[in-house]
């Protein structure tokens, strides 16, 4: 493991809970980026400024990066800023996730508390796996992807960039959700879903416009 400082980029809320699994893994958390300086610094970090702004003083060698963004758009963003300064930025996985060895894992994602992510798995690049989640066998999570807490997906399911996977909702196996798609929270999906909807209910339908 790198002997790097790191920088969490998002400091409330879901980056609270990133924070604490980098510390239960032994990540070197040191600093925060946000908006403005905190006042509520629970993990009593250094405050560096904000990543879009000239003056951000995390642009050192010395840095890695971990994301504490729940947004999936603004996560993304922070991610592709960070890769083009240059720097890493790495994945958080709690101690208490159950991950395959046999995934392909990209970088910048958050495995959460209680999380099981089953054999032959790919999880690209910025996404978050949250608490009690489960990835099984062969899924493909493309980047910028938040499956909430409780989520399960059976087998082989497809899910597209920058998709939303609500809290305990279930996916059927085999099944491909289109990029930047939402599931509602409780929703039981039964039938592929395209790009840009919005879907819930059991079993899950697509929202009426209007």
């Amino acid at each position: 493991m790198s002997d790097k400082e790191i920088v969490l980029i998002g400091y409330s809320g879901h980056g609270y809970v990133v924070a604490e699994a980098a510390d239960s893994c032994g990540l070197n958390l040191k600093h925060y980026s946000e908006l403005n300086k905190l006042n509520n610094n629970p993990y009593k970090l250094e405050y560096l400024g904000f990543e879009k702004d000239a003056h951000f003083k995390g642009w050192h060698n010395r840095y890695s990066f971990i994301l504490g963004l729940g947004n999936n758009e603004l996560r993304t963003e922070a991610f592709k800023l960070i890769k083009r300064k240059g720097f890493e930025v790495i994945n958080v996985q709690h101690t208490s996730a159950s991950v395959s060895k046999n995934i392909s894992i990209g970088s910048g994602n958050f495995i959460a508390r209680n999380v099981s992510i089953n054999p032959l798995a790919v999880i690209e690049d910025c996404c978050i796996i949250n608490t009690g989640s489960i990835i099984e066998h062969e899924c493909i999570i493309k980047s910028g992807v938040h499956i909430a807490p409780g989520a399960v997906l059976a087998g082989s399911v497809t899910v597209g960039t920058g998709s939303f996977v609500g809290a305990n909702s279930v996916i059927k196996q085999g099944l491909k959700i289109g990029k930047n798609a939402i599931i509602g929270a409780g929703s039981v999906v039964l039938k592929d879903v395209p790009d840009n909807a919005v879907i819930f209910g059991n079993p899950a339908k697509k929202k009426a416009n209007g």
